[in-house]
């Protein structure tokens, strides 16, 4: 009959095996990002940061991610779209700064189960354009099932260089991700588990251009998306009063899954 291994980490079916436990082992791939920050209303977006953080600013953060070369995926690649906000966590423990995941949509399956299961990300599935380039011009498109709800456009307009560079570089070279891990109780309401979880990441990076951003959100109907609309249509409803950046960003990913731990 099978039985756990002491050591080992397993993921769902278990019961075919898992691997060894490497506490220092790390995600490694190469990325290229566009990212565009906007100001909202405080009010609204707090709804959607839960008890026992603070929201540093009205900000929204939305990045776009394709992933290249990845060493787990044995040079696969997948893309993403991260909708964050800047807070602090206020702890019984811990006090920490980093950005609270609200969403992430990948277009793959495996990063989506082992960031779900493993560090509490709560990511999601959707359809994601690879960037569409006509420099200095970079656009993409986010879908499910033929319906758009996020369109992405970058203008690059400046070579990011010299000592801007050096301080961009050592802001992206830790970076602490904080997500919200909740699994449901089974035929009742409620959760089995619910726990704050940071997944320390980091980008060292290479390039960087600055220049005029701008997104737009479609609302959804249940038909459209009928378990995502909900979300989308939360994050139309966010009032963008003003672009405050729009980067574009390549180097290469650091994401410390094995390092990942719960806060309190």
């Amino acid at each position: 009959m099978f039985k756990e291994k002491e050591g080992f980490k397993y993921a769902m079916p278990a019961h075919f095996g898992g691997g060894k436990f490497d506490p220092d082992a790390k995600i490694i791939q190469k990325a290229m990002g566009l990212a565009i920050s906007y100001e909202t209303d405080r009010d609204l977006l707090e709804n959607f940061i839960p008890e026992g953080f603070e929201l540093l600013k009205p900000q929204i953060d939305v990045a776009f991610n394709k992933f290249t070369q990845i060493n787990w995926m044995y040079g696969g690649q997948y893309n993403l779209i991260n909708v964050s906000a800047p807070v602090r966590f206020h702890g019984k423990k811990d006090e920490l700064d980093g950005d609270y995941t609200l969403v992430v949509w990948e277009n793959r399956t495996a990063p989506i189960l082992g960031g779900r299961e493993e560090t509490g990300i709560p990511k999601i599935f959707a359809d994601i354009e690879d960037l569409h380039i006509l420099k200095p011009h970079y656009a993409t498109t986010v879908s499910y099932e033929g319906n758009t709800f996020l369109n992405m456009n970058f203008e690059a307009m400046e070579n990011v260089e010299g000592d801007d560079l050096e301080l961009l570089k050592s802001q992206f070279k830790t970076m602490n991700t904080l997500g919200w891990r909740y699994i449901p109780k089974v035929g009742a309401p409620g959760a089995d588990l619910s726990q704050f979880i940071l997944y320390p990441q980091g980008l060292l990076l290479e390039k960087a251009q600055i220049g005029k951003g701008d997104l737009k959100w479609t609302e959804l109907t249940p038909m459209q998306n009928p378990a995502q609309y909900h979300i989308i249509n939360s994050l139309e409803a966010l009032p963008k009063k003003k672009i405050i950046q729009a980067a574009l960003i390549e180097g290469k990913a650091i994401l410390r899954a094995m390092g990942s731990k719960v806060i309190e």
